[in-house]
């Protein structure tokens, strides 16, 4: 198994190529890209392993999933199952991601700061760990280091989990980036809290999750800047994050389908469809189970659930994606803030990747005509804010993906609704995808589908007590804070903060950039 950057456009085969390692080191790729596995294996079947991966635990099935995309020569079998193990003894529940049956919501938010990325940031952080307390292999395709600098932008989750899966590793800095005042003060102090010496926080003032986000993507596409320093990525453009997260598709399609009595039938054809419905952002969460369900995972639609940041359903509708306009000379005032911060966001980088497949099918399976495209594309949204897919690769997305868009109103009122009904408290991104799955429901007669014969799972992606604001606000009265959130947030408050605060001047996104490469050779002082 190998990587390709989804902009390598060299006609030669072989070039530009990286394993695993590499791959999950690298990050970014130096043409801007971001790596793909060169092909997708399908490893599930259902009618031969359904039963057998239903009684499997849950690291079981991620070492399955993983040992197809990671060499046994570059990290065997022993090692890669230690690593899976210690990634998730830090969960509170056995299960890991348990399905919870009241609404058949898949909560991911089990890990140590209570949200989806330790599912896959905790994994990245013992490979690290792995990788550079290890002797630098003899086949070893670029020199490597036995010291990085991790550099990531958050909208809130990513940050808290990539700390907490970094924190005390003697080998690694990590550079947080946040955007000042557009994250929950929960998740602000659940980072800023943590006082670790190879733990540094950064504050943007005047900036976005894509202003962070693109500061981070400048520093990593400067070739000499990121030798000397080492720099490697946490956000989700790093392909180690995907693959973490294809595991719990897996876990929860078979804990439905077990929890039915199918897990032993042998005819997929008379199994119901299972639909996912999955807060998106970034892109990451959902295409993992786009991947998912190119390895073998009979999954029904894929349901695209957002704010009104809405530039992924807006491509699914037209084919065009494109940046709103924002209403003043800045362009930060185009993202709506909303009850789901984690979502506000102008552009899903993950996307670009399954852009690169679909052009992959639309070019006949021509790797290089579909990074052409890709480049072209994604050239077009840096200078004019907008590319227009062609008629096959939009077609694709829409036979792939399904999407809805879900105000601050009908988030809340969502909340309030099923706590009232159930005594399950939503947080506000699980709302938007319940809504959205509630929506696709009534899809189905139209597009002749039986609903009776339709079930959703709808992803979690953080405990509500990371939300607290949009929580009271559904439910006013005859709830507290500590019924609702776990301990350690509900302990968190008060503790000291540590941060670095630089500041984006008006438009002047270059100074931001230069304030935190000072930063990192202030603190890292090479």
């Amino acid at each position: 198994m190998q990587y390709r950057s989804t902009r390598n456009t060299s006609p030669i085969a072989s070039n530009g190529l990286l394993g695993f390692e590499d791959t999950v080191r690298a990050g970014l790729a130096a043409d801007g890209g971001l790596y793909v596995p060169t092909e997708v294996p399908t490893i599930f079947n259902y009618a031969e392993n359904a039963e057998e991966w239903s009684n499997l635990e849950y690291c079981q099935v991620a070492f399955r999933i993983f040992r197809k995309f990671i060499p046994a020569h570059e990290i065997n079998d022993a090692e890669l199952l230690a690593i899976v193990e210690k990634s998730y003894t830090a969960f509170d529940d056995e299960k890991v991601t348990p399905v919870v049956k009241m609404v058949r919501i898949l909560e991911l938010w089990h890990g140590p700061t209570f949200a989806f990325k330790d599912v896959a940031l905790q994994f990245l952080g013992n490979l690290f760990d792995f990788f550079l307390s290890r002797p630098q292999p003899a086949d070893s395709q670029s020199e490597r280091t036995t010291r990085i600098a991790v550099l990531g932008a958050t909208s809130g989750d990513t940050g808290g989990a990539a700390i907490y899966g970094l924190r005390g590793k003697r080998n690694v800095d990590v550079f947080i980036m946040h955007p000042k005042n557009r994250i929950s003060p929960v998740q602000e102090q659940q980072m800023t809290s943590v006082l670790d010496p190879n733990v540094h926080n950064i504050a943007v003032d005047g900036a976005t999750f894509d202003d962070c986000q693109e500061i981070v993507k400048v520093l990593m596409g400067n070739p000499e800047f990121k030798k000397k320093y080492s720099l490697a990525a946490v956000n989700s453009i790093n392909w180690a994050r995907i693959l973490a997260q294809t595991t719990y598709y897996f876990v929860a399609y078979l804990a439905v389908m077990k929890e039915l009595g199918l897990e032993g039938e042998k005819d997929v054809s008379k199994l119901p469809r299972l639909n996912f419905a999955v807060p998106t952002g970034n892109f990451g969460d959902i295409l993992a189970a786009y991947y998912a369900k190119k390895m073998g995972l009979p999954i029904g639609d894929l349901i695209i659930a957002t704010n009104n940041n809405d530039i992924l359903h807006r491509f699914i509708q037209t084919g065009i994606y494109e940046k709103p306009t924002s209403p003043t000379t800045n362009p930060s005032d185009a993202v709506r803030i909303t009850h789901s911060p984690a979502m506000d966001i102008l552009v899903s980088s993950n996307f670009e990747r399954v852009l690169w497949h679909f052009a992959h099918e639309h070019y006949d399976r021509d790797a290089v005509a579909a990074s052409i495209a890709v480049r072209g594309w994604m050239d077009s949204l840096k200078i004019d804010g907008r590319f227009e897919a062609p008629e096959g690769v939009w077609r694709r997305a829409r036979e792939t993906f399904r999407s809805h868009t879900v105000c601050d109103a009908d988030t809340v009122a969502a909340i309030g609704k099923w706590f009232g009904k159930t005594g399950y408290v939503l947080d506000p991104h699980t709302a938007v995808g319940v809504v959205s799955a509630e929506r696709e429901i009534e899809t189905l007669v139209a597009r002749e589908i039986d609903p009776e014969k339709v079930y959703s799972v709808v992803l979690a992606t953080a405990s509500p007590g990371k939300f607290p604001e949009a929580v009271f606000e559904a439910v006013p009265v005859g709830l507290k804070y500590e019924e609702f959130a776990p301990e350690p947030l509900v302990r968190q408050a008060g503790l000291p903060k540590r941060m670095i605060t630089v500041t984006v001047v008006g438009n002047d996104r270059q100074k931001a950039v230069d304030d935190v490469r000072r930063v990192l050779e202030a603190t890292l002082g090479l």
